[in-house]
């Protein structure tokens, strides 16, 4: 009960020192300050206006970079003010209203296809044309009231970038704190692996979603950190920061570059419990070093102390006294797979250490010697070419569809809303634009989690009513739960959903003495407007995931290909890693995260809809095993002194590309011959690759008979890259194969859905 109790003060207090938080409460000033002053000069309207602009230019400002933030803010107070004031000006007939609010809901949720920061600006110009039904200020001037409303957008910018300029650190601290978090929490699953052997195709699951979300987080941080060594320069700050996240990024890679046979892994360690255990505690102990850490940057006090090396030193002890209890010749697979996993705990025991020393200031000594222009390369670019949006107009556009689905359903959520005389209808419409996603599990999600959020808000505003119908507390509790609302919305939506009712009731309880009747009106309004946001997605020209996952699996096993070319590349002229080679690993990641995503979304859908899941899990498990033992090649190579790449060794990674392309053409619906399986060359170089490996053991078995029990480290090195590389390339020989045919099969069976 103690434990629980501090859990949640914990997770109050992270609340409360959250970007979300802060970000909130510069939105409520932002919005309360205009409206005091100006209802002080007896002028509320204008006030209203000018907080309805702060209001619908917010959600354009998320984490990046400060010429992003200033772009998106701005656009999404020009888009807010030009929408208010067409809509304003069609209002004046029915028969004029209903095409032009057709043709703005299409138009401006268009814009979508521009990306993810174009998205958060068009949802601005959404809630612009919702909210002009409120007519909130009837006195104004419909093009006054836009201005206004511009100004209001570039009232709230101001004291955005004030706060920034106040709190410099505060955003990058918070990504990097939240990124360290989510690595804890993946080596934390990565021990579970080990001992609970009937949850792991779960906890595989919870790893893929992990993914993406820290795939995520590294691409926010990427355009923070890179931006501003841009713009500021090398300052001490930022190079440390840039040099943390780039231990983080290698953390993320060590611990996918390290899959387990846990089946073999079981079969060799049968009984072994103490290897278990000692493995399970170092990864536990990193991930709660690393959450202690993220907690001394998000509060700003001491780091903890650093006790990983007595971690490490059990298992090495462990890993010793293990060697002296067995019979070598007998067990020399069960202690070279032993031997590589302790290789794996220690390397990411140094970057964890690296962190350490880096807030430490330990090393200052260290620089980053990639360019200006090479350091660019790393943040995602978006293309704002105007061309994009002829190219999506079709109905193979995600996008397309969903901006035709929701014009539809904003239609016909107003035109209910008029032919009923439903008080408030714009409430409808104003659920619809919030819930309805392109994809049908999102919307269905929200759908569930406003209508149960708006049932506890009335539930709780009625209890609230009868207790007291004092205007003061109205007033408080409305901004309060503004302030909740804006905060939670992206970290909890059901609970914002809560806090958006009490703060709509509120108000308007400030401003209409029958709060019954607000309340009523606003159940009934969401209840009607989350059933139409549901509906619109299942039958008006649904996105199902089936129909475009095609395409994130051709990128995933491009992406895998092009990162096998570097890989066998860096394997051949050794030295320093080049930036191709990162370049090629990140958009690895990113495409199999991207992957994992779509397929996560399927999984939401109706069961009627989830055709041939199964043959798309495989792939994508696939998928994810191949890039898995790819990386853990790289990185071998990366951090090992390698021998001279074999000719075997390029007779396979010939194979396995071949594989790939092929796979990718299949995708791509060309017709072509499958590759050539070329067995003999195969297997010829997995006899020469496994000589190899035997010849280094018969060598090694011959120095035990001669008395030279310790093995010299060359030799241990010459072993562990023999047994590694013959497993690696055969396994992913085996892996690229077996997409090949997977892919085959499911084309035939997806053909008629696939774009």
């Amino acid at each position: 009960m103690i434990l629980s109790v501090s859990k949640y003060f914990k997770d109050l207090l992270d609340f409360l020192r959250s970007t979300d938080f802060s970000k909130a409460i510069v939105l409520t000033i932002a919005i309360v300050i205009p409206i005091a002053v100006f209802s002080y000069f007896s002028n509320v309207i204008t006030g209203v206006a000018i907080a309805s602009g702060c209001l619908l230019s917010s959600p354009s400002d998320v984490a990046g970079s400060f010429k992003h933030k200033v772009t998106g803010v701005g656009c999404a107070a020009l888009l807010a003010g030009v929408s208010s004031v067409i809509s304003g000006y069609a209002q004046v007939s029915l028969y004029l209203i209903i095409p032009v609010l057709g043709l703005l809901m299409f138009a401006i949720s268009y814009l979508a296809v521009f990306g993810f920061r174009a998205s958060l600006v068009t949802f601005s110009g959404l809630l612009a044309v919702v909210i002009s039904f409120a007519n909130l200020s009837t006195d104004m001037e419909i093009w006054q009231r836009g201005i206004l409303i511009v100004l209001g957008g570039l009232w709230y910018l101001s004291l955005s970038l004030l706060w920034n300029f106040l709190n410099p650190r505060k955003q990058t601290e918070h990504l990097i704190a939240e990124t360290m978090e989510l690595t804890a929490e993946y080596l934390r699953i990565r021990a579970k692996l080990y001992t609970e052997d009937q949850k792991r195709d779960h906890l595989q699951k919870e790893l893929f979603l992990l993914q993406t979300e820290l795939n995520e987080k590294h691409e926010s941080l990427r355009e923070v950190l890179i931006s501003s060594r841009k713009t500021s320069g090398n300052s001490n700050y930022a190079r440390k920061r840039l040099l943390i996240f780039m231990e983080l990024v290698d953390m993320l890679e060590l611990a996918m570059a390290n899959p387990v046979d846990y089946l073999k892994m079981d079969e060799l360690l049968r009984g072994e419990q103490e290897q278990f255990q000692n493995i399970q505690s170092l990864l536990n102990a990193m991930a709660e070093h690393l959450e202690e850490i993220a907690s001394s940057l998000k509060y700003n006090k001491e780091l903890p102390a650093n006790t990983l090396k007595v971690s490490l030193g059990k298992l090495d002890a462990g890993l010793l006294n293990f060697r002296k209890e067995i019979d070598i010749n007998e067990r020399r697979e069960t202690m070279l797979l032993l031997r590589n996993l302790f290789d794996y705990q220690e390397q990411q025991v140094q970057r964890v250490n690296s962190i350490f020393r880096i807030l430490n200031n330990l090393e200052s000594e260290k620089k980053l010697f990639m360019k200006s222009k090479e350091v660019s390369q790393f943040i995602t670019p978006q293309d704002y070419d105007p061309k994009i949006l002829i190219e999506n107009f079709s109905f193979n556009s995600i996008i397309f569809r969903h901006s035709i689905r929701l014009a539809v359903v904003v239609i016909i959520g107003f035109s209910i809303g008029i032919y009923f005389s439903i008080q408030n209808a714009y409430w409808i419409i104003l659920t619809i634009a919030v819930i309805m996603r392109p994809n049908y599990g999102l919307t269905r999600d929200r759908s569930k989690q406003r209508i149960i959020g708006t049932l506890i808000g009335g539930a709780i505003a009625v209890g609230i009513v009868y207790i007291t119908q004092n205007e003061i507390v109205y007033m408080i509790l409305g901004i309060g739960s503004l302030t909740l609302a804006f905060s939670l919305i992206q970290r909890n939506y059901r609970t914002a959903a809560i806090f958006i009712t009490l703060s709509i009731i509120f108000i308007y309880a400030l401003l209409q003495p029958n709060v019954l009747n607000v309340i009523q009106y606003r159940i009934v309004d969401t209840l009607i407007g989350a059933g139409l946001a549901a509906l619109g997605n299942y039958f008006l020209w649904p996105s199902w995931e089936l129909q475009g996952i095609k395409n994130y699996i051709h990128n995933s096993i491009a992406a895998n290909r092009k990162y096998l070319e570097q890989v066998d590349t860096f394997y051949h002229t050794k030295g320093k890693m080049p930036v191709s080679y990162k370049l090629a690993r990140k958009k690895a990641f990113l495409e199999m995260g991207n992957l994992s995503a779509a397929f996560q979304r399927m999984t939401q859908e109706p069961k009627s809809r989830q055709k041939a899941i199964s043959r798309i899990y495989e792939i994508v498990g696939l998928n994810q095993t191949f890039l898995s033992a790819l990386a853990s090649l790289g990185t071998y190579i990366q951090n090992h002194k390698t021998t001279a790449a074999s000719v075997n060794f390029e007779i396979f990674t010939n194979f396995i590309s071949e594989n790939l392309k092929t796979s990718e053409q299949l995708l791509l619906n060309k017709s072509l011959e499958e590759a050539s399986q070329k067995t003999f060359e195969i297997e010829g170089a997995a006899m020469a690759l496994r000589k190899t490996y035997e010849d280094l053991v018969e060598k090694r078995v011959t120095e035990i008979r001669e008395g030279k029990v310790e093995i010299d480290p060359d030799m241990r090195l010459q072993l562990q890259e023999a047994q590694l590389v013959n497993n690696q390339v055969r396994w992913l020989s085996d892996i690229s194969t077996t997409i090949r045919k997977t892919v085959s099969e499911s084309k035939e069976i997806l053909k008629n859905t696939w774009n």
